[in-house]
């Protein structure tokens, strides 16, 4: 097995996340926000063969901290003291999840775009929405009451 340290703090553990509600874990070494499939080895077992994952099947790619995270933690999704660098954000998916956070590359016609969520314990380091998964995008400037759920 890999070194987790290291791997848990390379960017590289991510939790697919598909619209059908499948769920895949695993590592990626060719993830780009401008390709539309991707390679996981899942469990992070790099001698198991890659699955293919096509973007337009997933909801979100969760580049994580830990696979395992904390079942019972909530993330806080409140902006109002939330730091971070970019438009303060709201994303509701089709399932009713709700993320909250900071992207400074939104754009509609792409196929999805990068987060830093608002909470820093979040297990989340940043989150790749798909666009096309999302039922509703807020932006929610400085004035805007606290938004929490």
């Amino acid at each position: 097995m890999a070194d987790t340290v290291n791997e848990m703090n390379d960017g590289r553990r991510v939790v697919a996340r598909f619209v059908d509600g499948r769920v895949l874990k695993g590592t990626t070494h060719d993830f780009s926000p401008n390709k539309t499939k991707f390679h996981l080895a899942p469990g992070g077992d790099q001698g198991a063969k890659p699955v293919e994952i096509q973007v337009d099947s997933l909801k979100a790619v969760f580049f994580v901290k830990s696979w395992e995270g904390d079942p019972r933690r909530v993330d806080d999704n409140s902006l109002d003291k939330a730091a971070g660098q970019g438009r303060r954000a709201v994303v509701t998916f089709a399932d009713d999840e709700i993320i909250a956070g900071f992207t400074v590359g939104y754009d509609k016609v792409k196929p999805g775009f990068f987060m830093i969520p608002a909470d820093p314990k979040s297990n989340n380091t940043r989150v790749f929405v798909i666009n096309r998964a999302v039922k509703k995008l807020e932006w929610v400037t400085a004035a805007s009451p606290a938004f929490a759920r």
